[in-house]
């Protein structure tokens, strides 16, 4: 199976150079690894379809590859149950990961760790999936784990239940506005896969979406996850799709001339589209918990607070992944 044909190969190329390994999983594959050869694809399925189950399974890890400037951020590609099959998640959607790890503060005895990480691949992919994931060091306790230790061909667990399917593709909005802080980035990019790919949507799959436009916040540069990909889909659909980054904690004498400081309430009204479209407008948040309660208040509670709540969005017109 594949697990065991991953775990070989693995094992013949474990002595040779990183390079090498990571040259020779580019070419295995059909499907690119690097985010800026990678065009938007639609291609949906409804809930209920997806190759994982309420049930954890183990797949192997095929490929992993450094990606932007940081060096923090890593593309990890694993395998599915049935690998002949495309992973079938909803858009959008997450899966939980998990992994038993050592535990300082248990004397050797491990912890169950589990964490929601959305797919950047799409159901086109077939046989695999990936993720994009920041290394927060000894801050992340599993993307530490996933993107430093865990071996090609070595396993990890899956799973998928109702509850993680968040919002469905199409869209039935003129106008989408996305603001999204380091990893929340990973539902932007499975939402502008169903917005923007709409020349490979069949009938009943194309978003209504005219517009949208992304406010990414960042601390620097090297931190804009998935940079490659999105700067290539803004050059390729420039009247449909806007990119905006805004970073925090950039150098004066780095030559970046974007956006600085936070996404606050006079950027959201330079780039977002306005409550005052109605029913053609939704807000898409995602971001650490700071995030949205300055922006929209809580991720759990349906009122929209904070800056947004100012502005005039309405509870219909945000959703808090």
């Amino acid at each position: 199976d594949l697990h065991n044909i991953v775990s070989m190969l693995a094992l013949a190329f474990r002595r040779q150079p990183k390079s090498l390994v990571s040259r020779f999983s580019l070419m295995s594959g059909s499907f690119p690894m690097l985010l800026a050869e990678r065009p938007p694809i639609t291609k949906l399925v409804p809930p209920g379809q997806c190759q994982f189950n309420p049930m954890f399974q183990a797949v192997p890890l095929i490929d992993r590859i450094p990606c932007g400037n940081g060096g923090t951020s890593h593309i990890l590609r694993f395998g599915l149950p049935d690998s002949s099959r495309a992973m079938d998640l909803p858009t959008c959607a997450c899966i939980l990961a998990s992994a038993d790890l050592p535990d300082d503060t248990k004397n050797g005895e491990t912890t169950k760790v589990i964490r929601p990480y959305t797919p950047i691949s799409t159901n086109d992919q077939v046989g695999s999936f990936d993720l994009l994931i920041k290394d927060y060091g000894e801050n992340g306790w599993l993307s530490k784990y996933m993107c430093e230790e865990l071996k090609i061909g070595e396993t990890m667990n899956f799973k998928h239940i109702d509850f993680n399917v968040k919002i469905p593709a199409p869209f039935a909005q003129k106008r989408i506005g996305m603001i999204a802080g380091g990893t929340g980035i990973t539902p932007m990019v499975q939402a502008l896969h169903a917005i923007l790919g709409s020349e490979t949507a069949t009938d009943g799959q194309k978003s209504a979406t005219e517009e949208v436009t992304l406010l990414y916040g960042s601390r620097e540069s090297s931190d804009i996850l998935g940079e490659d990909m999105l700067k290539q889909w803004a050059k390729d659909q420039p009247e449909k799709f806007k990119s905006i980054d805004v970073l925090s904690n950039e150098p004066e004498n780095s030559g970046y001339n974007g956006e600085r400081g936070f996404i606050d309430k006079e950027k959201i009204q330079k780039y977002l589209p306005p409550a005052s479209l109605g029913n053609d407008v939704i807000i898409f948040v995602c971001g650490p918990p700071i995030m949205y309660k300055l922006l929209c208040g809580p991720r759990d509670e349906k009122e929209v607070t904070g800056i947004l709540g100012e502005l005039g969005y309405t509870s219909e017109q945000v959703f808090k992944f």
